[in-house]
């Protein structure tokens, strides 16, 4: 199991048929979103919460459920599951409740319409790369 940091990342998405032998459309080269991690207690609870948006996207981990109270602006949620495949994708405006999904282990934020742009959605798998920080100890 990976260990995560809050820190930054890429977030490629592709589509999860790919290795099983079907031939996905022709499409261009996926475009490498930039994504901001929050893996401790306190950045999971902070999220997007009193930021007017995002460039690129949020991920939460480990995370199974999401609430908008407090935001400023209407979020896309992708649920993510242990391998990296969408379960689902929701836009919430501000002040609602997210229901918990069973089988995510992450959640992945970003302004409304931009999952949509980039792909997202059920059934597809993302690709997560986190860059590499040089900690002082």
């Amino acid at each position: 199991m990976a260990q995560w940091r809050n820190g930054n990342g890429t977030l490629t998405v592709t589509d999860a048929r790919e290795g099983q032998g079907a031939r996905a459309p022709e499409t261009p080269e996926a475009p490498a979103i930039p994504l901001r991690i929050a893996a401790t207690y306190r950045t999971r609870s902070r999220g997007l919460l009193g930021q007017d948006g995002i460039d690129g996207a949020l991920l939460i981990t480990p995370c199974g459920s999401v609430h908008t109270f407090g935001m400023r602006f209407t979020i896309d949620v992708a649920y993510v599951d242990r391998k990296f495949n969408v379960i689902a994708v929701r836009t919430m405006k501000p002040g609602r409740l997210g229901l918990p999904r069973l089988r995510a282990r992450h959640v992945i934020e970003s302004e409304a319409g931009a999952m949509e742009t980039w792909g997202l959605r059920p059934g597809t798998r993302v690709s997560i790369v986190q860059e590499e920080t040089d900690r002082v100890r």
